[in-house]
């Protein structure tokens, strides 16, 4: 059961250290900002198509307002004129005139109401291009950026790893390994050499031949003494 927990307790530890790293690391980091810089640049665009799609109906209906206020004027101009050319009836002019002029003027309020929309859409727009343009530059910044980041990265790594192992190396153990295997080496070549000069030293002539003298001599020598000896034996017995 303790030995359960412990485990436990060091896979919790190890999740939590990632959980770090993740949290530190500078290039994923630097590839969330981004994330988050597109979503709010397609945020952004969404806006300012919505805006400028107002800011257009928008300026459609003034238009269509004004025309309609001008009609209107017209067409009481038109109704007074009949009126004194005898055509209508000088009262039905005049209310009729007076109904134009009422839409006109309903028209015209209108469009002016319409003028005071459009200048404000046309200012949002303005405001959500400068943000759209501001939001792309950061994001071209960003990616600049995460590019330097990431080469850094990797040589960080590299380096890290290579001083890593290089740190892990028993350097004392290595150079007392290869000095023994260098005195070893060393002795094997000496041992060779001198193997090689005892087997060129040539037998001297000198020493064979009175090698074989001196077993001559020794033989002759050994001859001589028996003959002696046999001889005085002989001489006492005669005696």
């Amino acid at each position: 059961m303790m030995n359960l927990f412990r485990r436990l307790l060091k896979l919790s530890e190890s999740e939590a250290h990632s959980m770090v790293d993740r949290l530190e690391d500078p290039v994923r980091m630097s590839e969330q900002a981004i994330r988050d810089l597109r979503e709010e640049l397609r945020k952004a665009m969404e806006a300012l198509a919505e805006v400028k799609a107002i800011t257009i109906r928008s300026r459609r209906e003034q238009t269509q307002a004004r025309q309609a206020a001008t009609d209107y004027e017209h067409k009481a101009v038109l109704l007074l004129e009949k009126a004194e050319r005898g055509e209508l009836e000088a009262t039905e002019a005049d209310r009729l005139a007076t109904e134009s002029l009422q839409r006109k003027g309903e028209h015209a309020k209108r469009a002016g109401e319409l003028a005071a929309e459009v200048e404000k859409y046309e200012r949002m727009t303005a405001d959500l291009e400068h943000k759209v343009r501001d939001i792309r530059h950061r994001i071209d910044q960003w990616e600049n950026e995460l590019r330097t980041l990431k080469a850094r990265a990797r040589v960080s790594s590299a380096t890290k790893k290579l001083n890593r192992e290089l740190a892990d190396i028993d350097t004392t153990s290595t150079v007392s390994t290869l000095q023994r295997m260098k005195e070893k080496v060393a002795q094997e070549e000496a041992m060779a050499e001198a193997y090689g000069q005892v087997a060129a030293v040539p037998r001297s002539v000198d020493r064979e031949i009175d090698s074989a003298l001196g077993s001559a001599t020794a033989s002759s020598d050994v001859g001589g003494d028996l003959a002696a000896l046999k001889a005085r034996l002989a001489n006492k017995n005669s005696k």
